[in-house]
């Protein structure tokens, strides 16, 4: 008897959970129903539609869920299968909304613990509380933003809308005085929201910072957007510098030793130099000082008064000799147009530094004297020389060179002239008349590819593409105009360790450098879109990895091809 007592009162509450949309608490199991709901679901008709549950129904929900009220959880909502596909039930349908449009972001598992139930008691009725689909959309995009920029900054786009939702949060469980425990979610819901909103507080100081980012961001990408344009020159990196800083400690015992072993540096070199070392192993490598090390600091005075000289002597702009008339001419108008969208080399001061340094150069090498290009190459190693000087972290770009000393500044001057002299001397050829280096050149690299990888060339030669179309400009720049600045720098890291000179190495570069394309490359079916594409490559997100890569897949090509010549060949 008595249990039959006990199952009717049991199945009344069933009855009463079913007919309420809130998590009432089992100690005011006996307080009226409110008349509205906290979270309400679609297409949800008045009350009298939850009566007509029938007792089979209501039987089997007994025997599985016993429908009892825990404080803290939410009240067993009955959801239309039609119109949820997902794993979990109790989702209600303002968040299903929001949960679709954020299905790429998280697991569909995981966002059960943003549910957002409210409770009644006390009698008293409490008017509907709940996170809107454009709150719930704001703050979640800003977790997103946050969590994906966490290694950088900290995400300043977090509104007021977080701040709202964690009130919200909190709100639902404390109602009328009445505190419910929150659950195991909702804690973590609230300590994630507060966390974003901390870290919005701390970074509301840079939203100046960062609206000027991106507008010089949306300038970039307008200069970029015309097809053919080459690579834009960037100056920071978010390669992997730390990589490198294992190597200091060898660099260090290599460039301190009173004899320097220029092999054993070539050796620790090719695989990238750290930046601190990058300007004294530059020197070294490309012999603009001696090994030696006690006579290190004479001859680098000595070379450096030498290039004072050399500007006394042949930099002369009111000349009357006609081709240094020429030289000049063409050397001023083409630096200003080296970098236009880098405030750093619009400057007067700079743009003077690399006249001299291209006048000189090409006076005293008469055999070529100066071809458009050979200013692109003056670039790493005044950036490399001007690092040197400057503390850590100094914004390259908008650095005012007139604040730095005389002395400092002429250094930097000859020391690029030195480097950029016994850099060039392996490939003059490439720029005498009608430029014969670059023509051997491309026609090796298309004998490479043909024999590398046939497919490959026979695409290219079906849709009528000239290999010196595209690939003059790789053997004219070395690749300045493909990559990005900080890139081009590790490059040359392993160009300047090259043991017989880079000129053969930079060939097999560039056929790496092709074949990495190739999956674009073949599905391009015209001229125009394989022309555009090998023009403008996109490699402005590429770090020091991505080099690494290249330079260790153009080592195997090296390694499988150079000395083979014939027995590899492909016979038509």
């Amino acid at each position: 008897m008595d249990n039959n007592v006990d199952g009717a009162r049991q199945n009344g509450s069933n009855k009463s959970s079913t007919n309420t949309a809130s998590a009432v608490p089992v100690a005011n199991t006996n307080i009226a129903a409110p008349t509205t709901t906290i979270l309400p679901i679609k297409n949800t008709n008045n009350s009298s539609s939850s009566n007509n549950v029938s007792s089979s129904s209501g039987n089997s929900s007994f025997w599985k869920n016993s429908g009892r009220l825990v404080p803290g959880r939410p009240s067993p909502k009955r959801v239309d299968a039609t119109n949820f596909s997902g794993k979990r039930d109790g989702m209600v349908s303002t968040f299903r909304d929001y949960q679709q449009s954020v299905s790429d972001a998280w697991d569909m598992g995981d966002d059960e613990f943003c549910i957002i139930s409210g409770t009644a008691s006390g009698g008293q009725l409490r008017n509907e509380s709940r996170i809107s689909k454009k709150v719930s959309d704001t703050a979640a995009l800003n977790v997103i933003e946050t969590h994906r920029n966490s290694a950088n900054t900290c995400n300043p786009h977090t509104t007021a809308a977080a701040r709202e939702t964690i009130t919200t949060i909190g709100e639902a469980a404390t109602i009328n005085n009445t505190t419910r425990v929150p659950t195991a979610e909702e804690q973590q819901c609230l300590k994630l929201q507060s966390s974003v909103s901390q870290r919005s507080e701390e970074t509301e100081s840079s939203n100046d910072s960062k609206s000027e980012a991106e507008a010089r961001i949306k300038v970039v990408r307008n200069f970029h957007a015309y097809p053919g344009r080459p690579q834009l020159q960037k100056f920071s990196s978010n390669s992997q510098e730390t990589e490198y800083e294992t190597k200091i400690e060898k660099f260090h015992v290599l460039l301190e030793s009173p004899l320097l072993d220029l092999v054993a540096l070539k050796k620790i070199s090719w695989s990238g130099v750290p930046k601190k070392m990058r300007a004294v192993s530059w020197r070294l490598l490309s012999k603009y000082l001696p090994p030696a090390n006690e006579r290190r600091n004479a001859v680098l005075e000595s070379k450096r008064q030498g290039y004072q000289d050399l500007r006394h002597n042949y930099f002369r702009v009111d000349s009357q000799d006609e081709s240094q008339q020429d030289t000049y001419r063409q050397i001023h108008i083409d630096v200003p147009r080296m970098n236009p969208q880098i405030s750093l080399f619009q400057q007067k001061l700079v743009q003077e530094m690399f006249e001299r340094i291209l006048f000189i150069w090409a006076i005293r090498h008469p055999a070529s004297g100066y071809v458009q290009g050979i200013n692109d190459l003056v670039t790493p190693f005044f950036i490399v020389f001007m690092q040197e000087v400057l503390e850590p972290g100094t914004d390259l770009e908008k650095f005012d060179i007139s604040t730095l000393p005389v002395d400092k500044r002429d250094a930097i001057e000859a020391d690029s002239f030195w480097c950029l002299s016994k850099f060039l001397d392996c490939i003059q050829d490439n720029y005498i008349f009608a430029q014969l280096g670059i023509q051997e050149k491309v026609n090796q690299l298309k004998d490479l590819i043909q024999r590398i990888d046939g497919n490959l060339h026979r695409h290219l030669q079906a849709h009528g593409v000239d290999y010196l179309q595209f690939s003059f400009r790789w053997m004219n720049n070395l690749l300045t105009r493909e990559l990005p600045l900080h890139c081009t720098i590790r490059l040359w890291d392993t160009y300047l360790a090259e043991s017989d000179g880079f000129a053969l190495f930079h060939l097999y570069v560039c056929a790496a450098f092709l074949l990495h394309w190739k999956d674009r490359l073949m599905q391009q079916n015209d001229f125009q879109g394989l022309l555009l594409l090998l023009q403008n490559l996109p490699t402005e997100n590429w770090s020091d990895r991505q080099i690494n890569v290249l330079v260790a897949e153009a080592f195997r090509l090296k390694f499988t091809y150079a000395d083979a010549p014939k027995h590899l060949e492909t016979k038509s």
